[in-house]
């Protein structure tokens, strides 16, 4: 019986957390993006050397390339351990943490943000 308890108090705790995105910026700051990344010197291989592919590349209507990393860092909600509750959707809350990096024609980054925000991830009836 105790063993049955610690699996389904860690299936639980398990369950209760998800991290998607990159998970490199789970540490990063905008003061700690700023000391890394210096408009018109760091390049577009030194920010793949730190940062991995982007999620998404655009273009500006000028041609110019932007680079989009975000990292989505979320909870279970208490709403998720209501028995039979749950069975009708899920929510998760957290932060999100995003990238953008904009690079002048030569490959140098012309200017990047940094941001952090609140985000919520609802499905089934909770929508």
């Amino acid at each position: 019986m105790k063993n049955i308890i610690l699996l389904f108090t860690l299936i639980i705790f398990v369950a209760g957390c998800a991290s998607t995105g990159n998970q490199t910026l789970k540490e990063e700051t905008e003061s700690s993006v700023a000391t890394k990344i210096i408009n018109n010197i760091t390049t577009q291989a030194e920010i793949k050397a730190m940062y991995g592919s982007p999620y998404e590349t655009t273009f500006t209507d000028g041609g110019m390339e932007i680079w989009k990393y975000r990292l989505d860092d979320l909870k279970a909600d208490a709403i998720n351990y209501v028995p039979l509750v749950n069975l009708f959707g899920s929510s998760f809350s957290g932060t999100r943490k995003e990238l953008v990096i904009l690079f002048n024609d030569d490959g140098t980054v012309k200017r990047n943000s940094m941001s952090e925000s609140d985000v919520q991830n609802k499905s089934g009836l909770f929508n």
